[in-house]
Formats: C-alpha cells, sequence, structure tokens
C-alpha cells in the first residue's frame, strides 16, 4: 500500500480552512444583504459607540462613592484649659458633627420638604424633578440666567463632597451618576448624616447644628417648627434670605412660610401648626454668641497654635489631624486666673515705666473715604485693658474730635482731655491727630480722654517648677494690637539674670557660697585688634574681697567676671547650653547676659534652680487626642 508524502497533509489542511474562512464570509454576506440584519449590526454598533462616549465624557475619573464611608468633615481645633473646660477653638468654618440619631425627625423632615420630598423613594435620581430641570435649562440657555437645580439631596452630597460645584450640564451628569453609585454604597441616614453635617447655610455655618447656633443660638434639639423651617430653606442661597436686610427678611418668611406648606401638603404638620409657625416672626439673633471668650490668653492661645501647626500642619491637605480641619482636642495647663493676673501685672508695670513720657502715636491708620465703621470692624484692632477702647478719629476741629467705635458708635474727645505731649514733636497729642487715626480712649463723663499704650513692651512666663506646664503667658500689652510674643520670639539680652547659671557653673567646678571672690577691677586682653576690655560694676565701684553668696545677692559685675575666669569659660557657655538658655561662645562677656535667648527658656532655666536641679521642659499642651480620642 502507498503511503500518503508528508507535504500533502498540511496544504489539505489549509485548504479546509480556506474554504470554511470562504464558508462564513458567504454566509455573513448573505446576511448582510437582509436588511433587518443590516439595521440591527448599526443600531448596535450606534449603541456601543454611544456607551463609549458617555463613559468617555461623564464616567471616566469620577472618584469612588466608597470613600465617602470614610469621610471626615473638617472640624476645628478645640482647646481645653487646666480645668478641662473649653477656652479657644481655631476654625475656618463654623461646624459641628452629629449623628443622624441627634437631629429631630421633625427638623429632617423640613429639609425633606424643602429639598427632596422624595428622598426616601428614589435611588439618588428624581427622573421627574430632573427632566423640569432640563426644560428650565434650555429655556434659559444663553440668557445668562442659572438655571433651577433639580438635584437631589443624594446629588447635593455628591456634588458637594466628591465633584465640586462647577455649574455645566456635564456636571449635572455626574451628579446622576455618583448619586446612583452612593445609594449602593450608603444607607438613606448616612446620606442624610452626611448632607446635615456638610451644607453651607450662611454666617460662617458649616452643618445644621452650626447654622442653628449662628440664627438663632440654639442646638438642633431646641429648635421650634418656625425655625426649623427657616433653616430648612437655606440651602437654595443663604445670601437670598438674610435677616439683616429688609429684602431678605421678606424673603426669608415667604419662603420660610412656603416650607411650612410643603410641610403639610406631605403631611408631616397640620395646618393649625403650619398657621402657628407661620404667625411668628423669624427669631434670628444679630450676631451669634461665641461660647469661648475671644479676650481669653491672647497670647498663650497663639503661642498653641503655632506649636499645633509645626507638629501636625495648618491646612486639611497637611494631613488628618491638621490644625483647622482635624477636629483636635487640645488640653492645656492654661489657667484663666492666674492668666489674669499676669496680663494685669505686666501691664501695670509697662504703664508705670511709661507714665510721663508723653503720647507715642496712634496705634495704627485706616482710610475712612469708603466708609470707617467697615473699616475699623475690619481691623481687628481692639485693647483689653479696664475701660479702655479703640477709636477712630473720624474728623477733628480746634476744640474737639468726634471719634467712632467698632459698634458703629460715636463720641467726642475734646481737646482738653488730649493735651499730654506727642513724644516726636513735643506739642499737644491732639495738634497731632488726624482723620484715619486709630487711638485709646476712655470714659471721662460725657465725653472721652485720650490714653497711651506703652512704646516700650515686654513679656511674662508663669511655670510650674515641678512639671514644666505654662499656667500664663503674656507676650505683650494686648496681642490685638501686636502678635508679637515678646515671651517666645523676643531674642532678647538677659543681663544679669544670667549670673545664677554662672556661679551655678562655679558650685560644680567646686566652689562653695562660702568662697572668696575679689571685687576688684578686671582686665582682658583681647588681641592687636581689640585691645584690652576692663569690667567694671553697674554702681562704679569695688568692694574687695566678698564672699560668693554676697556676690550673688548684690549681683555684683566684677565677681561674676572673676567666677567665670576662674571657673573656665568652657564650662559656663556648657552650663547656660545645658539648661536650654543659648549656645554662645566662650567669651567673658557672655558671663553678664550678653548673649540672646526668650523670656520662656529664661524662666524654664530658673525652674530648675527652683526644682533642686531638676528640669523639665517647659510645655504649652499636655496631651493632643484626635477626634476619636485618641
Amino acid at each position: 500500500m502507498e503511503e500518503a508524502s508528508p507535504d500533502t497533509a498540511p496544504s489539505s489542511f489549509a485548504y479546509r480552512l480556506r474554504r470554511d474562512a470562504s464558508g462564513v464570509t458567504d454566509v455573513l454576506r448573505s446576511l448582510w444583504q437582509r436588511r433587518l440584519v443590516r439595521w440591527g449590526a448599526i443600531v448596535l454598533g450606534a449603541f456601543l459607540t454611544a456607551c463609549l462616549l458617555f463613559w468617555l465624557i461623564f464616567a471616566r475619573g469620577l472618584p469612588d462613592a466608597a470613600t465617602l464611608l470614610e469621610y471626615e468633615p473638617p472640624l476645628p481645633t478645640i482647646v481645653r484649659d487646666i480645668n478641662g473646660q473649653p477656652v479657644h477653638s481655631y476654625a475656618r468654618e463654623r461646624r459641628v458633627q452629629l449623628q443622624y440619631s441627634d437631629y429631630p425627625p421633625l427638623l429632617i423632615r423640613a429639609y425633606l420638604a424643602a429639598e427632596d420630598k422624595t428622598f426616601f423613594e428614589h435611588h439618588g435620581v428624581d427622573i421627574p424633578g430632573f427632566a423640569g430641570a432640563v426644560v428650565d435649562y434650555a429655556s434659559k440657555l444663553g440668557s445668562g440666567q442659572r438655571a433651577r437645580g433639580g438635584s437631589t439631596i443624594t446629588q447635593q452630597v455628591a456634588k458637594n463632597l466628591l465633584i465640586g460645584d462647577e455649574y455645566s450640564p456635564t456636571r449635572k451628569v455626574k451628579e446622576m451618576i455618583l448619586a446612583y453609585r452612593m445609594e449602593n454604597v450608603l444607607s438613606k441616614q448616612q446620606i442624610l448624616e452626611l448632607y446635615f453635617n456638610q451644607i453651607f447655610l450662611g454666617r460662617n455655618a458649616y452643618g445644621v447644628q452650626a447654622a442653628a447656633r449662628a440664627y438663632f443660638n440654639k442646638d438642633v434639639a431646641d429648635l421650634a417648627l418656625h425655625e426649623m423651617a427657616y433653616l430648612s430653606i437655606l440651602p437654595k442661597g443663604p445670601a437670598n434670605y438674610r435677616p439683616e436686610s429688609e429684602s431678605g427678611m421678606a424673603r426669608a418668611l415667604d419662603r420660610r412660610n412656603w416650607a411650612l406648606g410643603e410641610m403639610v401638603k406631605s403631611g408631616w404638620i397640620t395646618p393649625a401648626q403650619r398657621d402657628a409657625a407661620a404667625a411668628l416672626p423669624l427669631g434670628t439673633v444679630a450676631t451669634h454668641s461665641s461660647s469661648f471668650d475671644a479676650r481669653a490668653g491672647g497670647y498663650y492661645m497663639e503661642e498653641v497654635r503655632r506649636r499645633l501647626i509645626g507638629l501636625f500642619g495648618e491646612k486639611a491637605e497637611d494631613g488628618p489631624n491638621s490644625v483647622y480641619a482635624g477636629g483636635l482636642w487640645v488640653r492645656s495647663p492654661y489657667d484663666p486666673v492666674v492668666q489674669d493676673s499676669t496680663a494685669s501685672a505686666l501691664r501695670n508695670g509697662l504703664l508705670r515705666f511709661d507714665a510721663g513720657r508723653g503720647w507715642s502715636g496712634p496705634v495704627a491708620k485706616i482710610k475712612i473715604d469708603n466708609g470707617w465703621e467697615r473699616e475699623l470692624a475690619a481691623s481687628y484692632i481692639d485693647v483689653d485693658y479696664a475701660e479702655w477702647r479703640v477709636a477712630v478719629i473720624i474728623s477733628r476741629t480746634s476744640s474737639e474730635a468726634q471719634i467712632g467705635f467698632a459698634d458703629g458708635s460715636t463720641g467726642t474727645l475734646p481737646a482738653a482731655q488730649a493735651q499730654m505731649a506727642y513724644r516726636k514733636s513735643g506739642g499737644p497729642a491732639f495738634s497731632a491727630m488726624k482723620p484715619g487715626d486709630l487711638i485709646v480712649v476712655a470714659r471721662n463723663g460725657a465725653n472721652w480722654a485720650l490714653r497711651n499704650i506703652p512704646e516700650v513692651s515686654g513679656g511674662m512666663v508663669v511655670e510650674e517648677v515641678h512639671s514644666g506646664r505654662i499656667r500664663a503667658m503674656q507676650g505683650g500689652f494686648d496681642a490685638r494690637l501686636s502678635s508679637y510674643n515678646r515671651a517666645t520670639q523676643a531674642m532678647r539680652q538677659p543681663g544679669s539674670t544670667i549670673k545664677p547659671f554662672v556661679y551655678a557653673a562655679a558650685l560644680d567646678s567646686g566652689m562653695t557660697p562660702a568662697s572668696i571672690i575679689v571685687d576688684g577691677p578686671l582686665c582682658v586682653y583681647q588681641g592687636a585688634g581689640l585691645g584690652q576690655k576692663c569690667f567694671r560694676n553697674f554702681s562704679g565701684g569695688s568692694a574687695g574681697p566678698q564672699t560668693m553668696r554676697w556676690g550673688v545677692e548684690q549681683s555684683r559685675n566684677l565677681m561674676t567676671v572673676r567666677a567665670a575666669s576662674q571657673t573656665g569659660m568652657e564650662k559656663v557657655v556648657r552650663t547656660i547650653k545645658g539648661m536650654g538658655i543659648g549656645d554662645y561662645q566662650p567669651y567673658l562677656s557672655f558671663a553678664l547676659g550678653a548673649g540672646d535667648t526668650t523670656v520662656e527658656k529664661m524662666v524654664n532655666a530658673y525652674a530648675a534652680l527652683a526644682n533642686q536641679g531638676r528640669q523639665f521642659p517647659s510645655k504649652v499642651m499636655d496631651y493632643v487626642q484626635d477626634r476619636r480620642g485618641k
């Protein structure tokens, strides 16, 4: 029997493939000739192309809705004092985070009536509402007018937290996609909780609880029906319903009553409840009284803020525990009673030193062309001492000046009450005043009298010697006049306050309080360029051989320099550095306080002396907790 050639098998297989492929092509060609198949293929291709384009334009790059499960709104940092009482906050947005269960059911229904009646029925998108928004957008296209939103609460959360507030038709579609995805990830209650904690409602209030305090000075649990209805209309545009203006008040009342009517239509309140609430005035407070005293611990709290920023950052982009968004809880050793005493002691001392030296001039200047009230309020310059107040010179005649205050009130400053000498010219202070000058005055009968802020300032720190905790800090006359903290930022020569640490180095080197040190002339040759340096006592004289104890008590310069010379300046500056005062070169002049340091460093070093030589780092914070208390 003949066997087939091996070369014939592949060629036969290839022939069959070509024949089969040709058959498939013939079948497809035959099907394509049919109109129904051809149109079906075209429709399918168009559909797939449209899906691809829709994904490219709208869905590609959208954020993951699941990230909202871990979303944390920006919260202020709260500082507590030594007694555990909140005394200060660092915030750029007024916000209080609550859970869904903390919001009264009637308040929730007020927002649903005003914003999204079918919230618990739809899956993120209200189709009839969206269709109406599309029609409204088409009617206003090219007119420059903004079309109505038509967004559900879910869509508003998607806009505020995920995609931003860009006004465009593509944003609306993106909102819808994200809203649908959110409904698959979050429960309705979780979505409402995000909404109530995030929505901006005017007066720098973010969230319903913050708005309740800003407009009514109440918590959400204490709101009345008419107050709930007013808050529910604010998401559409808080500026439209500002109660400060007559037109805003009228619009607010009209819209509030509309919201009450919508609640009746939904069966959530009775007509009698609506009529009773609609008969009430708006009831908003003029200004929200903060739970914190803005005057409390100005320099101290600013120092806490600076150190927190150094540790955790300032903005949300800097990390989860940033000062202005992380919701930190700070426990500090700040003592309000000690702080008040510290501020009074420093101010009184500065005033005594400055007494009789004349007027140092205006504390600042503002432009009054566009309205002095707004300019003065925007300056944030104030003083918290006795009954003193900051005022602006509005106008001046030869006999009196009209002055204005931050609250909009005015008064009169007679020339006779501003006759102290002006330091720069020697003439009366009244003659040097000009419109726009900010001055400090105090009540004098029916009029006002000029007062002077000391030109020379200072710093003061009160520290627990056994722990290093700073109980009080005053870095100047008033933090609202100058935020520069002379207790922690100003590098100044310590002068004679450095002497105990020179003697501490001498004691470590074998000397005793009974050691005899000569209080006599001492000169040091500094080289050909500088020549000879001779030290002297403040009084100019000398007392001869004396004990170290006497030299410390009398603060004798010559004895201090001689003790440093005998001990060795290398040891002296090592001791000074070890106490945290400063890092100096081994020159004798540093033994008399020629170096630079701060009040805080010197106080901490003296605390170690009072604590038997044991030193603790100075601190303005005991501990810091995140928003969860960790």
